[in-house]
């Protein structure tokens, strides 16, 4: 609607909540495209070309996660930063008789923005390293990137970078995924391995997103709408919380108060709270409002040690 568009245009970064109607109204003319309209609208209004997706696995939610003990006993904390506007999804589309067309094009333009995100990210993270994800064996766009992805590299030289084809990345990913800290890649491909990489955690419900403008930035869950479960007080708030986080990161330049959002909802799932989606062979779970405001009462007991430290 006009009012969220204009509501959007004034504000300095916008917090998304998830959209969708209820899975047996799919066809019903007040649900139908809703996603699309309302999520690729804001997308294409606001020129949300990067896409940033963490996937954090915590020690206590190990057993959560469907990989070996043993593959993820290093932790993973790594992000996925994708190319949102460009590549095959919006390229020529044709089909004639038995022949289909499908066109993947990049300029430099649309790959130094995804990359620009990607070297800027890993420098702010413990291990300073960019993965970028081509098919640079066959494709010219691949090998596109790399190029661009060489010119950019002496502007950072604190960051580490390799390059890795997009097979072998999908086999990384499931057996090293903590390997990976930063990585960049089109659009396509991003949408493959952010999709893989987002069952590592054990919930969707952990898992916040980023899509990135150039003069401002939307947050939002990874996750749907969960309409089975709307209006029931169980919903996992944390992605949409740790959302806030990344908003605070990278609209506001404020590290350190994300720093204690994402503190405060470790402690608290250390702690033992749990959501329905998380809970383990006979665990106990807590309501949507009982999680927010346990990790709202944690940063506040977080702020007041920084505070007394000081």
């Amino acid at each position: 609607p006009k009012d969220t568009i204009d509501v959007c245009e004034a504000a300095d970064a916008i917090l998304f909540g998830s959209v969708g109607g209820p899975v047996t109204a799919q066809n019903d003319p007040k649900w139908k495209d809703a996603e699309k309209t309302a999520l690729l609208g804001l997308r294409k209004r606001f020129g949300l070309g990067v896409n940033l997706r963490p996937s954090v696995i915590y020690p206590f939610l190990a057993h959560l996660c469907p990989l070996k003990h043993e593959i993820i006993k290093d932790g993973v904390d790594m992000l996925i930063v994708r190319e949102l506007v460009g590549g095959i999804y919006f390229g020529k589309h044709q089909t004639d008789g038995d022949k289909a067309i499908d066109v993947m094009e990049y300029t430099v333009d649309q790959i130094e923005r995804p990359l620009r995100f990607a070297f800027e990210a890993a420098r702010m993270r413990r291990h300073k390293k960019v993965t970028v994800v081509d098919k640079a064996n066959v494709l010219d766009t691949s090998r596109l990137w790399r190029r661009v992805a060489n010119d950019m590299k002496d502007k950072y030289p604190d960051v580490q970078l390799e390059f890795m084809y997009v097979d072998n990345a999908a086999m990384q990913l499931i057996q090293h995924p903590s390997s990976f800290s930063v990585m960049a890649t089109e659009n396509m491909f991003g949408d493959i391995l952010s999709d893989a990489a987002s069952v590592l955690p054990g919930s969707l419900g952990l898992m916040p997103s980023a899509s990135l403008g150039d003069r401002i930035h939307m947050y939002e869950p990874a996750g749907g709408s969960a309409p089975d479960i709307a209006g029931q007080n169980k919903a996992n708030p944390i992605a949409q919380i740790l959302s806030a986080a990344l908003m605070l990161r990278y609209s506001f330049h404020l590290d350190a108060e994300a720093q204690l959002i994402e503190r405060a909802v470790q402690n608290v799932l250390e702690a033992g709270k749990r959501t329905g989606d998380l809970t383990h062979q006979g665990e106990s779970a807590v309501t949507t409002d009982a999680m927010g405001e346990a990790i709202a009462a944690e940063m506040e007991r977080l702020k007041g040690t920084t505070t007394n430290g000081h």
